[in-house]
């Protein structure tokens, strides 16, 4: 996996790339190369004009909207990448991880429900794989679950080997995740009622925007500006007493080996939060199979940028995304925070040797998140390997751990991961 060195700091495309290979990116960058034609599939067309969703109105429950605004904090789990093809043992590790946390936590602390950051459903999203692959799992997960896609959910081109398949883009997810009214598919669960493929989910303390980035990661096709247009209203009309967070598949940073950051994704961010005069308080992304948490800085302001695509899908060490190694193939620097090559970007911590899930929790003035590991060999540890607490309303980090925490290498075994020290 680490077989091939990286390009040193400073170095730009090497000279042998050409229109049949992928430039490699210098050591440190954490965004990849614009695509010269990036594949992107039309999703269905809509005509709403309201593609907003009230969490009382899935909940349908009073109670638990008043325990929410009673406890003076909206707390939710988030992941991404979980679709078990090669088997659920990794994904339902994670899913009787986060629900044990509700079942164990104080009335306060009990998460409302889990946003999956997309990829549900491997391959293709096919209809026929949802049971299997997203029901099953989450059989016993007492609380909603939202989404948005990744590529793998609307990717209706098949790889060499595949069985064909004739559903149109996006079938699957439209019909699990945006049915006209709950339907009971699954002996476990009920269909949920998003208004679209993109959307947003209007909860107490939380504004979320959930974007869908195809399956090249963009907003939409060449010519066209439906999506990101969209996305520049939401911004611009949400609720400047909530906190503004970002939910997108594909991540405008990543240092891992092999995908790397968005482009078109970073510029649609960039666009959408110039236009519309306010930047979100925090992105979260998952199509990397690890965790990562970015810093942008932005005028003052610091703006979490997290990665958190190991949600199942890859279900052994190898599976998992690698980081970048330079020349030396020595891995990004641990104990302290990683510059990257974006002006203003920091790699404050990453994990790539185990799987693993969100909490975030938001009050009047903090979103906290905390970034719990669901080891292969181990059980899960109590305390989360990472965690954060970022003031939206001064768009200041505060509490920061002594150590950004750069987690132990795969040759360090499976089990609990620890930060390494200064």
């Amino acid at each position: 996996m680490h077989g091939i060195p990286h390009l040193p700091p400073g170095q730009g495309t090497p000279v042998n790339s050409s229109r049949f290979s992928k430039p490699r990116r210098p050591f440190g960058d954490p965004v990849a190369s614009t695509k010269s034609t990036p594949r992107f599939i039309p999703p269905p067309f809509t005509n709403f004009q309201n593609l907003s969703l009230p969490l009382d109105v899935v909940l349908r429950s009073s109670e638990e909207e008043k325990r929410i605004e009673a406890a003076g904090k909206l707390v939710f789990h988030c992941v991404g990448d979980t679709g078990g093809i090669h088997g659920t043992a990794a994904q339902e590790a994670i899913a009787h991880a986060m629900e044990a946390q509700i079942q164990s936590a104080a009335t306060p602390d009990r998460a409302a429900f889990f946003y999956h950051l997309g990829d549900v459903v491997y391959f293709n999203g096919l209809r026929e794989l949802y049971e299997v692959q997203f029901y099953d799992p989450y059989k016993y997960y007492p609380a909603p679950i939202f989404a948005i896609p990744g590529n793998h959910d609307g990717d209706t081109i098949t790889r060499p080997g595949d069985e064909p398949d004739h559903e149109t883009t996006l079938a699957g997810f439209l019909e699990n995740f945006c049915a006209s009214s709950p339907k009971h598919v699954s002996t476990y669960r009920e269909t949920m009622t998003q208004p679209y493929v993109y959307w947003t989910l209007e909860a107490p303390f939380a504004t979320i925007i959930g974007l869908y980035s195809n399956v090249d990661g963009s907003l939409d096709g060449r010519g066209t500006i439906e999506q990101q247009r969209w996305f520049e209203g939401q911004i611009r009309s949400a609720p400047a007493e909530k906190c503004l967070i970002v939910a997108v598949h594909h991540p405008p940073y990543s240092l891992d080996a092999d995908h790397g950051g968005s482009p078109a994704i970073l510029a649609a961010v960039e666009r959408a939060s110039s236009v519309a005069g306010r930047w979100p308080d925090a992105v979260f992304s998952g199509h990397v199979h690890n965790y990562q948490r970015f810093t942008r800085v932005v005028e003052e302001r610091k703006i979490p940028f997290v990665v958190a695509g190991a949600g199942g899908y890859a279900d052994q060490p190898k599976a998992l995304h690698q980081l970048q190694l330079d020349m030396a193939r020595h891995p990004i620097p641990a104990g302290r925070p990683f510059q990257t090559t974006a002006a203003g970007v920091v790699l404050e911590c990453y994990q790539e040797t185990n799987p693993g899930f969100l909490r975030i929790s938001i009050d009047a003035d903090t979103l906290t998140g905390e970034y719990f590991l669901v080891p292969f060999d181990d059980p899960p540890p109590d305390q989360p390997v990472d965690s954060f607490r970022l003031n939206w309303k001064t768009h200041q980090l505060v509490d920061r751990p002594a150590s950004a925490a750069h987690v132990a290498p795969a040759s360090s075994g499976h089990g609990h991961a620890k930060p390494r020290g200064k």
